[in-house]
């Protein structure tokens, strides 16, 4: 952390305030000072966190049209400032501008769900008891309820749009929400508060607080703060629940999904196709997404067809300048970042692996790289490489297929490429992850969909109406003496 003479502001109960230190945000791609943020003391989270327990009750009785409207106001901002907000989001975490865009885009999409879903949430249903003799005249009614105040910790690769999926389910339910964002790519998250500061939610039913990683602990476990969403690094994300066995904790971690091609994915078209998708979604956003293509395991059928389009693919990403709307492929996060992947994949060579494309760093930049016959316990196969590495795997038949794709302990996404409507049947019934998709690579999300993983990839669900219903609960009335 550094001073600065006009750091920007954080959000304390709805209000700008700035604490005694800063955080200096610097460009992954020239290493110049994009902005700096103004750091929280103790005593200001502590205030965010009281002010948050204190609306609560409040704010869960709050209309539902009240929410819409500042959720809808939100949508909207978003829409007409879009252009200068994929700006910062390029500057502070090196995405393209493309992708950039893309991102704004999203998270007004997220927004503008998250304002229908508060419009139709917590309607109530109705249920008649006289099934059985005793609940004769009785009816139950039952209403979704905040658990209370929300803890979103969101990660710096897409620095506005998982801070919208935190912030924009909890302020829909009507809960209160303390947002941290990722200290490498805060001012996106900032940017997001200065447009919930236009709305008239009541203060104290938000906050965006960018504490430093190693004063959260006291945060995490804070008792105010029942609900704690994170998405980030799975032994991050794993301390965080087992710190708080009593609090209902949402985790989104890594993956390292899988692009099954099976056999009668054969025509030409259907390559083109398969190698097109692959090689993009294996390096947008530099390969830092949970769901970018890592693995290709394809059929031996059309391995040696698929692999000579695949790595042409790869190699004809433009990289370079993310401000540059040419630009496919931006650095990483950091140059500590690039050296990780970069010895990630020396290790896998020296254990056998071939490099097919790409293999070479520059400063934060890892240029676009395919390997074969990687080792199944090389780090590039088996964890989460969070990079532009992608390895591709011969297998004998669908069975084989499947079970290469199972053969990790993460289980977020996988893609699967065939017209065989049995064979998607029989992937979405064998995979062991939270999402199949057919006709295309696992990086497909779209904003309302239940969004999450098992084994190491994290349990809950993102995805407005689902994240919705991790911070409620169900709480039942019984009506009696009624003639139904």
């Amino acid at each position: 952390m550094t001073t600065a003479t006009s750091p920007q502001a954080f959000w304390l109960a709805g209000r700008p305030a700035t604490g005694e230190a800063t955080l200096e945000v610097t460009s992954p791609w020239d290493g110049r000072t994009v902005g700096t943020a103004s750091v929280p003391t103790p005593e200001q989270t502590e205030e965010a966190v009281a002010a948050a327990a204190a609306v609560a009750d409040e704010f869960a009785a709050t209309p539902a049209y009240a929410r819409a409207a500042a959720l809808d106001h939100v949508c909207r901002r978003l829409g007409e400032r879009a252009e200068e907000i994929a700006r910062l989001i390029s500057a502070e975490n090196g995405k393209p501008m493309k992708w950039a865009r893309i991102e704004v885009a999203r998270c007004t999409s997220v927004f503008r769900w998250a304002a229908d879903e508060a419009r139709r949430f917590n309607g109530g249903t109705a249920q008649r008891l006289d099934a059985d003799a005793g609940g004769a005249g009785r009816l139950a009614l039952t209403r979704r309820i905040p658990y209370g105040p929300v803890l979103g910790i969101a990660p710096f690769n897409f620095p506005l749009n998982l801070c919208a999926h935190k912030v924009a389910p909890a302020l829909a339910a009507g809960a209160p929400i303390i947002l941290k964002p990722a200290p490498a790519t805060p001012l996106s998250g900032l940017l997001l508060g200065e447009l919930l500061a236009e709305t008239e939610l009541p203060a104290g039913s938000w906050s965006v607080l960018p504490v430093p990683n190693e004063a959260m602990p006291p945060l995490v476990q804070d008792p105010r703060l029942p609900i704690v969403s994170f998405t980030g690094s799975v032994p991050v994300g794993w301390a965080i629940r087992d710190s708080v066995p009593r609090k209902r904790v949402t985790l989104e971690l890594g993956g390292n999904g899988a692009a099954i091609v099976l056999a009668d994915y054969a025509s030409d078209a259907d390559l083109d196709w398969a190698a097109q998708r692959i090689a993009t979604f294996s390096n947008y956003q530099g390969g830092q997404s949970c769901i970018s293509v890592q693995r290709v395991i394809a059929d031996a059928a059309v391995y040696d067809r698929l692999l000579p389009r695949l790595v042409s693919a790869v190699e004809s990403l433009v990289t370079g300048d993310p401000a540059d709307d040419a630009t496919d492929v931006g650095p990483l996060v950091s140059e500590d970042a690039a050296r990780r992947v970069e010895s990630w994949v020396e290790e896998a060579t020296a254990a056998g692996a071939k490099v097919l494309a790409g293999g070479v760093r520059q400063g934060a930049s890892y240029q676009p790289t395919i390997l074969e016959n990687v080792p199944t316990d090389a780090r590039v196969a088996c964890e989460e490489v969070f990079g532009p590495v992608l390895s591709v795997t011969r297998v004998e038949g669908e069975e084989a297929a499947f079970a290469a794709a199972n053969d990790s302990t993460f289980g977020l996404q996988a893609g699967l490429f065939t017209h065989d409507l049995q064979a998607a049947f029989r992937a979405h019934r064998a995979l062991e992850v939270g999402g199949v998709i057919v006709g295309d690579v696992p990086s497909y999300r779209a904003d309302q969909m239940p969004y999450g993983g098992v084994k190491d990839s994290g349990v809950g669900r993102e995805g407005v109406a689902f994240a919705m219903e991790d911070y409620t609960y169900e709480r039942v009335m019984v009506l009696t003496g009624l003639q139904l």
